[in-house]
């Protein structure tokens, strides 16, 4: 997997069962928690589009000790690193912080949890080699799959410059969006895997968010409600005709989805 690349998902959460129940219904994802076993993680649960074994997400309990650190139900993305310590040192030459490892998790790769220059906690990984073909995986964009990437920062402009010598991306489109400042879309040598911009001041901190794809927007917020989630963001329709919308789950997690244009 090429450095820089978005490479894996995990939700930190209170009650995996109930997370997984959840996005289950939301998303399809078929659980198995009995993966977590196979990649030495114990009591992790991994989360499959029907069909396909490669999984698409993990999920894990929110322990006391993250609770007291200030950690909170959230999604995190992993980036592929091709060296975890050299990519730890420049997140802390820039003014970031690791907050967890490196550590390596068996039979899947060498791991940390950092903070970017202005606070945004993003993962990285080093994964190991795979013996053999990789299993089949649900095509690019198919509902189910994470299909975007987002950065409210305390100042886009400068964060991008960090995260393109850190990762390597580049520049794609850029989207002015009027009193909300500009969108800066980010590639890695093909389509845009992302966006980022300056944050509204009522966040409170920096953050990540990731999308889901999935077929229809109002068939997903239908799902979302009768499931027990809470949509606070949309459906908007954003430039190039995709429609999307944010939510959080049960837990307390916020997550969103993204919809192709329709007709």
């Amino acid at each position: 997997m090429k450095h820089g690349n978005f490479i894996w998902y995990e939700l930190v959460t209170t009650d995996p069962a109930a997370a997984a129940d959840f996005y289950g219904k939301v998303m399809g994802w078929e659980a198995d928690p009995e993966a977590g076993k196979t990649l030495g993680a114990g009591d992790y649960t991994v989360v499959q589009v029907p069909g396909f074994p490669m999984g698409v997400a993990g999920m894990m309990q929110l322990t006391q000790q993250m609770a007291d650190n200030g950690g909170r139900p959230a999604w995190m993305g992993y980036v592929a690193v091709d060296d975890v310590e050299a990519t730890i040192a420049a997140f802390e030459a820039s003014g970031g912080k690791a907050h967890m490892g490196p550590a390596d998790i068996p039979n899947v790769g060498r791991i940390a949890v950092v903070a970017d220059p202005q606070g945004a906690i993003i993962c990285l990984l080093k994964p190991l080699a795979m013996d053999g073909p990789m299993p089949p995986a649900p095509a690019e964009n198919a509902p189910g799959t994470f299909g975007w990437r987002e950065l409210y920062a305390d100042n886009g402009d400068t964060v991008f410059d960090f995260y393109a010598g850190t990762f390597g991306w580049q520049k794609d489109r850029a989207v002015d969006m009027g009193e909300m400042g500009v969108y800066q879309l980010f590639k890695l040598d093909g389509p845009a895997l992302g966006g980022m911009m300056t944050k509204m001041p009522q966040m409170p901190m920096p953050f990540w968010n990731y999308y889901v794809n999935v077929e229809d927007i109002e068939a997903a917020i239908a799902r979302v409600n009768e499931a027990g989630g809470t949509v606070i963001n949309g459906p908007h329709e954003v430039p190039g005709g995709a429609m999307i919308v944010q939510a959080l789950d049960p837990q307390g997690a916020m997550f969103s989805m993204t919809a192709p244009p329709k007709g």
